[in-house]
This record gives C-alpha cells, sequence and structure tokens, in this order.
C-alpha cells in the first residue's frame, strides 16, 4: 500500500487549504483512512479519519467544525479540506490507514504517507 499525500503550504490565519491523500496497491473496504499532524516539538496527532466503505467520519475537537474529511473511491483518494485555519494548525499533515475503526491511535495505523507541510501565518 502506497498513500501519496499533497496539497500543504502556507496561507494567512483565517484561510483555507484542501489536502488529498492517493492510495494505490490495495483494496480499502473494511479500512479507516485517517489525516494526523505533528508539529514541531510535539507528538503526532489524530486529526481526522473517515471509513473507507461506510463513510462515517470522526474528528479531533480540535478542528471539528472547521475541517471536513471526504472520499472519492473512483479515484481512491481521501482529502481534508480545512477552513478557518489558525496558526497552531501548523505541522507536517500526514495520512494512513487503519484496520481498526474508529480508532485515533497512530500505533494502530499500518501505512503512512510521507506528509505535507501546512503552515498558517498570523
Amino acid at each position: 500500500v502506497q498513500l501519496q499525500a499533497s496539497g500543504g503550504g502556507l496561507v494567512q490565519a483565517g484561510g483555507s487549504l484542501r489536502l488529498s491523500c492517493a492510495a494505490s496497491g490495495g483494496t480499502f473496504n473494511g479500512y479507516d483512512m485517517g489525516w494526523f499532524r505533528q508539529a514541531p516539538g510535539k507528538e503526532r496527532e489524530f486529526v481526522a479519519a473517515i471509513v473507507w466503505s461506510g463513510g462515517s467520519t470522526y474528528y479531533a475537537s480540535s478542528v471539528k467544525g472547521r475541517f471536513t474529511i471526504s472520499k472519492d473511491k473512483a479515484k481512491n483518494t481521501v482529502y481534508l479540506q480545512m477552513n478557518s485555519l489558525k496558526p497552531e494548525d501548523t505541522a507536517v499533515y500526514f495520512c494512513a490507514t487503519t484496520g481498526v475503526t474508529g480508532t485515533r491511535l497512530s500505533g494502530e495505523y499500518d501505512y503512512w504517507g510521507q506528509g505535507t507541510q501546512v503552515t498558517v501565518s498570523s
């Protein structure tokens, strides 16, 4: 399984970005696709995830109402639409996949993309 994250960049506070994660090399029914982020000097934290087959979503409280995760099965791609960005959203964002539905634990995610940098200026 290969995951390729893209879409990061520099944006002002209050702006928006959309991240993409293109998946290949496997079938994802029965898996969740998630996004994590890691800021300098901090641990990797859960952001959002989506159940690949059913479409249920779940979010970290810090991003709920601002970020939206979605999927395009035909393209094997997961998106993270990020609105009302704040400087504290600055981090490297990673996509990952897990067979443990509903988990927010990075240790239970099996495959990871390379990360894409998101920088929000104040």
